[in-house]
């Protein structure tokens, strides 16, 4: 079983000066995830080597199990500060990939022409596609058999309302929610900052931190059927 997780390497937040990337709860969880079920997984970002961790994900108040596992973890922090260039990753190596949130996705990963590839290369393959909190966001512009990939899917991500929360509706290109629902998808939502995850056919999202694991758990289920 082999897994492509997919990260950001974008580390600027708009034009507010503030750093960026991507959420370390939403590597960690999944990476714990599927390395216990015995999956081989291989880390890509744009540019290869170390992705930007945003920094306030890794706040006292956000600390969980499965980072400080990695802040153990010296073999996996190795993987992580070495991740292989997006561009020289191919679907057919893999089973599955996940693309870990963060708001880092939203400037780069959105518009990188070698992951929509990806993405396209893997669901037309019939592998599972899943992706957490604003990592929804990187089927933008996605498309399968000419529709987008998310229309008349039943799909989750980051709300509207805990965009507002962590006060950066003003600040991200645009809101996750919204644009699942404009590109037709049929978006579903919990209580904010609950753990939400939906899986229809091959595709899987979750809504935000909290729903990493779940998420996570989904799609080994989906590659274990």
């Amino acid at each position: 079983m082999k897994i492509l997780m997919v990260l950001t390497s974008h580390d600027q937040l708009g034009n507010t000066g503030e750093p960026t990337g991507f959420w370390l709860e939403e590597f960690a969880a999944p990476y714990y995830v599927f390395k216990d079920a015995g999956a081989e997984i291989t880390v890509a970002s744009p540019k290869g080597g170390q992705p930007p961790i945003d920094p306030k994900s890794d706040d006292p108040a956000n600390q969980t199990e499965a980072m400080a596992r990695f802040k153990e973890d010296t073999a996996a922090q190795k993987e992580l500060a070495n991740t292989a260039k997006l561009g020289d990753v191919k679907a057919n190596g893999f089973d599955a990939v996940f693309y870990p949130g963060g708001h880092g996705p939203m400037w780069d990963l959105v518009n990188d022409r070698n992951s929509i590839a990806l993405i396209e290369d893997f669901y037309n393959a019939g592998k599972p596609v899943a992706a957490v909190c604003h990592g929804p966001a990187v089927l933008r512009k996605v498309t399968y058999q000419g529709q987008p990939i998310v229309k008349g899917k039943r799909v989750t991500g980051f709300t509207n309302s805990e965009e507002e929360a962590v006060q950066l509706t003003d600040v991200v290109p645009f809101l996750v929610e919204d644009e699942l629902k404009r590109l037709g998808g049929r978006y579903e939502k919990a209580a904010d900052w609950a753990d939400f995850t939906i899986v229809d056919g091959r595709l899987i999202t979750g809504q935000n931190p909290s729903s990493s694991t779940s998420a996570a758990r989904e799609l080994l289920k989906l590659l274990q059927a």
